[in-house]
C-alpha cells in the first residue's frame, strides 16, 4: 500500500507499506517497515456512481447517528447495524462531534421520503465533518444500508471493516 504523508511545512512524502490481508479482506496487518518511494502515477478519474442527492430524512439521520456513535462515541454502534453485521466503534473516540455534510447515493430509492420495504439495499457516500480540539476534519465513507422494519440499518462499511458474522 502506498501512503501519502503531508508534513507541517506542506511537503508530501510517499511511503510503501507492506501489508497482508486476511482471506475475507476484513482485516489487515503491516508486515514490515515502510520505505520512501516516488509519488504514484495518476489514474484516470471515472464518473462517480453516487449521483443521487439524499435529502434530510430517515436515511441521512441514520447515517449521522451511526457516525456519532462510530467516531465520537455517542451511543452504541450496534443499534445501527443490520442483523449479523459486526463493527466496533473507533476507540478511543477520536472526535467530539460529527456532522453529516452530504449524503449521495447510487440508487434513486435512497432519496424516497419513506423507508422502502424490508431488504431494500442502497449504497451511499457520506461526507462528514469530524471535530476535535485541534480542528475540523473532512472525511468520506461509503456505506451500504438495508431497510428493515421501517428503518435503515448499516449493512457494510465499504472499506471492508464491517463483516457479516465475524467481529473485526
Amino acid at each position: 500500500v502506498t501512503v501519502a504523508a503531508q508534513y507541517a511545512d506542506a511537503s508530501v512524502r510517499y511511503f510503501a507499506v507492506p501489508v497482508a490481508a486476511a482471506g475475507d479482506g476484513g482485516s489487515f496487518t503491516v508486515t514490515g517497515a515502510p520505505g520512501v518511494v516516488a509519488a504514484p502515477g495518476r489514474a484516470e478519474v471515472t464518473t462517480s456512481p453516487y449521483g443521487v442527492t439524499v435529502p434530510q430524512g430517515e436515511l441521512s439521520s441514520t447515517v449521522g447517528q451511526f457516525f456519532d456513535a462510530y467516531l465520537a462515541g455517542a451511543g452504541e454502534v450496534e443499534r445501527y447495524l443490520a442483523p449479523g453485521v459486526r463493527l466496533s466503534a473507533v476507540s478511543p473516540a477520536p472526535y467530539s462531534a460529527v456532522t453529516v455534510r452530504q449524503v449521495l447515493a447510487v440508487e434513486d430509492t435512497a432519496a424516497a421520503k419513506k423507508v422502502p420495504g424490508d431488504e431494500t439495499t442502497v449504497r451511499v457516500l457520506a461526507q462528514v465533518e469530524a471535530r476535535d480540539k485541534t480542528g475540523q476534519w473532512p472525511l468520506a465513507y461509503e456505506l451500504e444500508l438495508k431497510a428493515r422494519s421501517g428503518r435503515w440499518d448499516v449493512a457494510a462499511l465499504a472499506s471492508g471493516i464491517a463483516q457479516k458474522g465475524g467481529r473485526s
